[in-house]
């Protein structure tokens, strides 16, 4: 009777107690541990991610960088052209297609950009009255735009994209 007794407690107690104890005994992780542990690969895997799209993005943003320089355009913020301005700017980056010290001559380029089916706009800059067309709000559209604006008969070889930050 004695031994029953003993033989069923050792039973119950093998069944009742998990696996970890034998883990814990044997020095390997519990379940506990392993989650866990999963828990902070898949937070890692998920920052690596990120990381890679971040990257890429850096990445991609240099190549048009590259581009841009390589069509020996000039790419100059609002603080480079003296950053005395009074047109209030919509988005990010214009394609200046001339910079005149007469507002008639950027009346004329005004016209001459709209005739050729943009929307142009006027940027005083300086003392400088500046045309702008194709505005965009990433970088890629503007060289994109810039791109295209090149093709046209009324663009200037000294084409530049104003960055508005």
């Amino acid at each position: 009777m004695k031994t029953e007794i003993v033989l069923a407690l050792a039973v119950v107690m093998f069944i009742s107690t998990s696996c970890d104890m034998f883990r814990k005994i044997a020095g390997r992780p519990t379940s506990d541990e392993i989650e866990a542990r999963r828990s902070e690969i898949v937070r890692a895997n998920e920052k690596i991610a990120a990381l890679k799209q971040r990257q890429k993005a850096c990445e991609d943003s240099l190549a048009l960088v590259d581009s841009i320089r390589r069509m020996e355009t000039a790419v100059r913020s609002l603080s480079e052209v003296g950053d005395l301005y009074t047109t209030s700017l919509d988005h990010r980056y214009y394609i200046i297609v001339g910079a005149f010290l007469k507002e008639a001559n950027a009346d004329a380029m005004l016209k001459t950009a709209s005739d050729a089916g943009y929307v142009p706009v006027k940027i005083a800059l300086n003392g400088f009255v500046a045309v702008g067309v194709s505005p965009a709000d990433r970088l890629g559209d503007a060289f994109l735009s810039l791109k295209s604006v090149k093709r046209e008969d009324f663009c200037p070889p000294d084409v530049w994209i104003l960055v508005n930050r």
